[in-house]
């Protein structure tokens, strides 16, 4: 990297930091002097780190956290440098060829932005998505690329997003409210250990097709019921003591009716 970039016109570092971060990474997978668990890693086996990264980053936001959001996204960032250098070692690419493609990618997703065009905004942003995953594979599909390695949850909400735009939605709530009775129905008739799970599957699916037209986020309300489930339960176990895991399951009810109110109250 040019030393002349290290700082810019007003003695503030831009470079220097990144460099650093990719240096040390560098030492840390010499086969020969580097760590023993930096060594081994794989793209594969640094995969589930970079999700759980991107998660703590987000519970970072939702609590308000600015300083643990500083700290997150860096590890975050590591993340990215750890696969650029392992794709680098294999000749494929480097962290600034990452930097230099995200960089063409948003200029040309915003040309009245950065290219002189009159026409922008969000509709044309999914258009030249569109485009860029049509010049990728000329017979892919509409669900073609929603990535498998998705929570769950959120690959179902996005899946159910490409298929409306093909006319394969319901017109309104209704229809996927209705839906949920019916995947209901089929699992509470299933017969088999396994049948059960694959109904579940799609009452699972149902559910996030109606939290979808009605305009709600599925990840984020699953996000908001287990913070509220955690802080109603800690507030049972602070109230009981050491005695909780012996009390009935009626005391216990008690305790989580009296934790709702309370929590609610304040």
């Amino acid at each position: 990297m040019n030393e002349e970039n290290l700082s810019d016109e007003f003695g503030k570092p831009t470079f220097a930091n990144i460099e650093r971060l990719v240096r040390i990474m560098e030492r840390l997978r010499d086969p020969k002097t580097g760590c023993e668990w930096d060594t081994v890693q794989t793209f594969e086996t640094i995969a589930p780190y970079t999700i759980e990264e991107a998660y703590e980053v987000a519970d970072a936001i939702q609590r308000g956290d600015m300083a643990d959001l500083k700290d997150e996204l860096g590890d975050l960032l590591l993340q990215v440098v750890f696969h650029s250098r392992m794709a680098e070692e294999a000749g494929l690419f480097d962290l600034f060829d990452v930097a230099n493609a995200i960089s063409d990618k948003m200029e040309r997703r915003h040309p009245h932005i950065f290219l002189g065009a009159t026409e922008g905004g969000h509709h044309l942003w999914e258009q030249i998505k569109a485009a860029e995953r049509g010049a990728k594979q000329a017979d892919a599909g509409a669900l073609d690329g929603v990535a498998l390695g998705l929570p769950a949850l959120l690959r179902a909400e996005k899946l159910q997003k490409r298929a409306a735009r093909t006319g394969f939605d319901w017109p309104d709530p209704s229809g996927a409210r209705a839906k949920i009775d019916e995947e209901l129905a089929e699992v509470e008739s299933a017969e088999t250990p396994e049948h059960r799970e694959e109904e579940i599957g799609d009452l699972l699916f149902a559910v996030v097709n109606w939290a979808r037209k009605l305009g709600i986020d599925p990840e984020a309300a699953l996000r908001g019921a287990n913070a509220k489930f955690e802080n109603r339960f800690k507030a049972m176990e602070a109230e009981a003591g050491e005695a909780f895991a012996s009390l009935s399951l009626d005391a216990q009810e008690e305790l989580w009716v009296k934790a709702k109110a309370s929590l609610r109250a304040g």
